[in-house]
This record gives structure tokens, C-alpha cells and sequence, in this order.
């Protein structure tokens, strides 16, 4: 079972703070072999949603607010521990994710930069795709909205 924990970003302890970079530098960092700059001043406006398993942090998710990211509120820096891909915890992610933005930000709009790869994903849980393909980070991706 999943626990999961949701937090602005005053109310993180410093060992989630360092449980969080150190699965974002993981995944998209390492594994996805790619250069950037994580830190980029949103954290701090944002909300954290956490998955542990015991003392493992094996999902994670971050819920933006409106006009700071995009003009909706937003999911961001989406990522499931490698070892637990395929069991659905990144469903229940993003299901959590977009019951929480409905919750803290009362819009059921919600705008993503989803990695191309996951377009399949990201459709079946409603999200339409919104523009062409473009390169973040060496990375295609392509927007997508939830309304």
C-alpha cells in the first residue's frame, strides 16, 4: 500500500525535500539522460504530492497553481520510481494529482507538458493534446489540457 502525503513547500521536512530531488534527479536527470536546471523557482508556489512505501519514496508529483506555469493550474515533474513502474502507482498519481488541483484551486482545468512518450498515458486519464511536439531539455514533449 501507498501512503501518500500532500504538502506546500514550507511544510516539507528536509529529509522529504532531499527524498524529492533525489527521485527528479534519478529519473530525469540520470535515467533520462538529460542536463537541466530542476530547481526553477516553482517549487515554492507549489504543492508536493508524495507516494511512500515505508521509508521509500516511489512517486511523486507536483501541483502548481494557476499563472505560474501556465495560465491553468498544472502537474509537473511527474515521476514514479523505477522499480515500481507497472503496478499503477503513476495512475493513482495522477488521479490523486488532478482531484487535489480540483480541490486546492477550485478549476477543473489543468494544463501539462507531457513528455511525447506518455501521450497514450495522459489521454486515458482525459487530457487532449494542444500543441505540436517541441523540444524541453533534449526531450519531445507536447502540451495537454484536462478539462
Amino acid at each position: 500500500m501507498t501512503n501518500w502525503s500532500l504538502k506546500k513547500f514550507d511544510e516539507l521536512l528536509p529529509h522529504e525535500l532531499y527524498a524529492i530531488l533525489q527521485l527528479r534527479n534519478a529519473v530525469f536527470v540520470v535515467e533520462q539522460n538529460s542536463v537541466y536546471q530542476d530547481c526553477d523557482d516553482k517549487d515554492q508556489h507549489s504543492y508536493h504530492l508524495m507516494g511512500w512505501k515505508k521509508e521509500i519514496l516511489v512517486a511523486y508529483s507536483r501541483l502548481i497553481p494557476p499563472g505560474i506555469a501556465y495560465k491553468n493550474a498544472s502537474i509537473g515533474r511527474v515521476v514514479t520510481a523505477t522499480v515500481f513502474r507497472g503496478k499503477n502507482i503513476g495512475r493513482e498519481l495522477m488521479i490523486l494529482s488532478i482531484n487535489y488541483i480540483n480541490e486546492l484551486f477550485g478549476q477543473p482545468s489543468v494544463t501539462i507538458g507531457a513528455q511525447l512518450y506518455l501521450k497514450n498515458f495522459y489521454t486515458s486519464l482525459g487530457f487532449v493534446e494542444t500543441s505540436d511536439v517541441y523540444l524541453e531539455d533534449g526531450i519531445k514533449h507536447i502540451k495537454m489540457d484536462l478539462h
